[in-house]
């Protein structure tokens, strides 16, 4: 009898960085936790990877990132005082974030990069498939992209990377993946990465995005990955040995993306990001989109 692969549950979430590119904002709060909206940005990914079936999330942190740990975890005081007042709307906003998922946390220690930081979950993961979600790629809940990698790595095993087209100037911000074609129109196989290419050496368009489900044989890889591009373990740099060596780990796929997707590591499209979810809401939509159309009149 042919085994069933097993079902993928676990999803990592590396959640380490210092957010730079936001200082002074993140001196004392993590990235994550910047309001998009008004919830974290950290929640919309957690979300995703609940809306995919993966209920156990192990967030690997670093210091200065308590805020993550209490954001989803009870807070009594506040759910006390909420229930004093009547306030039952707010009250079920402030406990949707500890009843997401079962949560995980666990140190990266040394910041040596995604590879590293990936191999931090290696004795929570085990020996099965599992979600890598960069916190700083927001997927649209209206677009299934980490659904439909499930499905592909459940149905062709190996790993399944995340891969959306960009122009060629914006090429060198990404990993790159060289790919051939497959019977499916939004799936292709990867037969190489390149971590940050410039244009005229990127074997491809297609750019890497923030969602990996992963063989576990990414772990042994990664142990003895060399330090790559800005002397840190990249992630890039295993999976490119894995998709030259099927024996590894199995085939590497990509998923192409065509939704919509939000890079709230990125200032401008953190904002880009606000606009757009908050005038989709029903509750501000109507009210912000007739402000905006006044602002940008009067602007223009």
């Amino acid at each position: 009898m042919t085994q069933s692969p097993p079902r993928i549950t676990k999803a990592v979430i590396p959640a380490a960085g210092l957010g730079t590119r936001f200082l002074p904002a993140t001196k004392a709060t993590p990235k994550e936790m910047l309001p998009v909206v008004d919830k974290p940005a950290i929640q919309y990914v957690v979300e995703e990877a609940v809306a995919a079936g993966l209920s156990d999330v192990l967030m690997v942190t670093g210091r200065n990132k308590r805020p993550l740990e209490d954001h989803f975890d009870r807070n009594y005081e506040l759910e006390s005082a909420l229930t004093r007042k009547g306030d039952a709307d707010r009250l079920a906003k402030v406990q949707e974030s500890s009843d997401l998922a079962t949560m995980h946390y666990v140190r990266q220690g040394d910041p040596r990069g995604l590879g590293h930081a990936v191999l931090c979950a290696a004795p929570h993961v085990g020996s099965q498939p599992f979600a890598v979600l960069l916190g700083d790629d927001l997927i649209d809940a209206r677009d299934q992209l980490l659904s439909r990698m499930v499905e592909i790595q459940e149905h062709e095993g190996g790993s399944v990377i995340a891969l959306m087209e960009v122009d060629p100037e914006q090429i060198h911000l990404y990993g790159c993946a060289a790919v051939e074609t497959t019977a499916e129109s939004d799936v292709v196989r990867v037969t190489g990465l390149v971590e940050k290419p410039e244009a005229s050496e990127a074997p491809s368009h297609l750019a890497v995005i923030g969602r990996y489900v992963l063989d576990p044989a990414v772990f042994d890889v990664l142990r003895t990955t060399a330090p790559g591009r800005g002397g840190e373990i990249q992630l890039t740099d295993a999976l490119q040995q894995m998709a030259a060596d099927e024996s590894i780990g199995g085939p590497v796929h990509g998923v192409v993306f065509k939704g919509r997707r939000y890079d709230t590591g990125d200032r401008g499209d953190y904002l880009r990001a606000i606009v757009r979810l908050a005038c989709e809401r029903e509750d501000l939509g109507p009210d912000f989109k007739a402000w905006l159309r006044r602002y940008v009149t009067e602007e223009m």
